[in-house]
């Protein structure tokens, strides 16, 4: 019998491209049918055959509460009541502005965005209005969102410019980006000195969540301080995964560092399409309409998606909120890895804040070139594994997973117990040849 997420899928791949309206969706990387949800409440999903999953996506990130969170439902219906969209400013905008600006410490102004993508670019394209340069440098395995100029892919060798990666990039666009090694600060600094005149902003994911999860390595975000500080350049962090999912001051506070922009998004939207940027004054004063740099949005500060942020942020506040998502994430991993090791199975795990990373190696991975010496076949084998069982991970060895304050002792000890059967079962294959 045909299952429902078959025929969905089927039907859609007939009107969309690829079947999906955003390509990791596809289970490409893993193979098999996506599957096709229809709800969900708390930490769980239930797709169109309605069997139910323990969720770890969160829908990448954005639902630190969970699925369908009361106190959010009711914020969004209240909006809602008084119209989708003014195209005007509302007072909610200020709120939720004064409370991102009160809530970290480096961003003195922002605006608001409707996507992270939108984010990113525009924040790049402030500060290079701000410097009057040209050129930007990113990390290899870091995803800040499908604008052109970072839609690159590394050079053929230390201190290249980057290579379109993705057709219909101009060669020219991504020259002007610069694609170096994440966790190489010897790398940034041979750079700096070779190109820091021309360099308007260096942008970086404090805990990367684009190649799984790749957290810092100490001094790492302290030394591109450092190098933008001397060089009169932009020091971006991209914190649309990380802001309010590690920690109530974003990865910024985690780690001490204050950068120039930040780019926020996910948790601020709660589960709505939003996403900002901000930071220094003298910065943020060079958009328009009081300085040069143009950058606009019909659904900018949209009603209902700034009652959800409102809300989320609200629940977010509460005391140790941030200690007992830590706590359920920690149990997680640690359970994974212990399972994994009492079947001599490689594999580790890691834990920031309410983000984890699952790898198919003996240790944790640094860089990209790390990640992508993961044992894929043994992830996807266990993805599919895990998603028999009613736990739905990421569908990528490429993507961090994420835990929410629904995620209570029962659906983590759930997991676990899965996570055994499978991994003894992997062991008793092994030794029966």
């Amino acid at each position: 019998m045909i299952s429902r997420n078959q025929q969905l899928f089927e039907r859609s791949q007939k009107y969309i491209p690829g079947g999906v309206n955003s390509p990791v969706r596809a289970f490409k990387s893993v193979g098999g049918t996506p599957v096709f949800f229809r709800r969900g409440k708390g930490a769980h999903v239930w797709d169109a055959d309605d069997k139910t999953y323990i969720d770890y996506v969160g829908s990448w990130g954005p639902l630190i509460l969970g699925h369908a969170h009361p106190e959010v439902i009711e914020a969004v219906e209240a909006a809602a009541q008084n119209g989708l969209t003014f195209g005007a400013p509302t007072e909610a905008e200020l709120e939720i502005a004064e409370l991102l600006c009160k809530l970290v410490s480096s961003i003195e102004q922002v605006r608001l965005v409707s996507s992270g993508t939108e984010a990113t670019m525009s924040a790049i394209r402030l500060a290079r209005g701000y410097t009057s340069r040209n050129r930007i440098i990113k990390f290899e395995g870091c995803y800040h969102g499908h604008d052109d100029a970072l839609l690159v892919k590394a050079g053929s060798g230390a201190l290249t410019f980057g290579h379109p990666s993705s057709a219909g990039v101009p060669e020219e666009t991504a020259s002007s980006t610069m694609v170096l090694d994440y966790n190489d600060l010897a790398g940034v600094e041979q750079a700096f000195n070779q190109f820091g005149d021309k360099i308007a902003a260096v942008i970086v994911e404090p805990v990367a969540g684009n190649m799984n999860l790749v957290a810092p390595k100490p001094g790492f975000l302290a030394g591109i301080r450092e190098l933008c500080t001397k060089h009169g350049s932009v020091l971006i962090f991209d914190e649309v995964m990380t802001g309010f999912r590690v920690g109530l001051e974003c990865a910024q506070g985690l780690f001490g560092i204050k950068p120039d922009l930040t780019t926020l998004g996910k948790v601020i939207g709660g589960g709505m399409p939003m996403a900002a940027f901000g930071g220094r004054r003298n910065i943020m004063q060079c958009l328009a309409p009081v300085g040069a740099v143009y950058q606009a949005g019909t659904l900018s500060g949209n009603p209902v998606a700034v009652a959800a942020g409102l809300a989320t942020l609200k629940q977010v506040q509460a005391p140790r909120f941030y200690e007992n998502l830590a706590a359920s994430t920690r149990q997680l991993t640690e359970g994974l890895a212990g399972a994994a090791k009492k079947h001599d199975i490689d594999f580790c795990a890691q834990a920031v804040g309410g983000m984890f990373g699952l790898y198919f190696r003996n240790n944790l991975p640094s860089s990209y070139a790390e990640v992508m010496g993961c044992d894929r076949e043994a992830f996807n084998r266990f993805f599919h594994a895990m998603l028999r069982e009613g736990i739905y991970f990421a569908p990528s060895a490429f993507e961090a997973g994420f835990v929410s304050a629904a995620h209570g002792e029962t659906e983590i000890s759930d997991t676990l117990a899965a996570a055994e059967r499978i991994f003894s079962a992997w062991s008793l294959e092994s030794r029966n040849g």
